[in-house]
């Protein structure tokens, strides 16, 4: 994990693809680039960006959780299919460059986070209410984790 960044990451409207499961990701990543691709959101010149995030978290007992992914869209894009639009209000966030794109993401996206966590608690910043990300690039490879804080 690289060096900590503080970033306000602005009001974001957004397209957002669900799944639930033992390993959701990769459905909600494959309703999200059936949505994305036809209209050229993955296309680097058009500056889309992708996030996700548990939704729910796993509880302890059940292999079964839910993640949802989102990226950018202009403003007059309406709702298709199982694709929700979200108007996310954004907020003040500790971020780190994910740096292990070969490594075990099981492994090492947990480890990643818990030592964000470590970072944030020996920090002045406080723990935010909003919500947690992790950005990807438009291949699916993480690229950085977004820890909430307080401004």
């Amino acid at each position: 994990m690289s060096e900590i960044s503080i970033v306000k990451l602005p009001p974001l409207r957004v397209a957002s693809a669900w799944a639930f499961g033992p390993s959701p990701e990769m459905l909600a990543w494959q309703q999200l680039v059936a949505f994305a691709e036809p209209r050229g959101l993955l296309k680097p010149d058009k500056g889309s960006r992708i996030f996700g995030f548990n939704n729910p978290n796993p509880s302890e007992g059940s292999l079964n959780y839910g993640y949802e992914f989102w990226i950018t869209v202009e403003t007059e894009r309406e709702p298709e299919g199982d694709i929700r639009i979200l108007n996310f209000p954004g907020g003040m966030y500790a971020v780190a460059q994910f740096d292990e794109p070969d490594s075990d993401y099981n492994i090492s996206v947990p480890a990643a986070w818990q030592r964000l966590d470590a970072w944030v608690s020996q920090s002045q910043y406080q723990t935010g209410s909003h919500q947690w990300l992790e950005e990807a690039y438009p291949e699916g490879k993480l690229k950085a984790l977004y820890y909430p804080i307080r401004e």
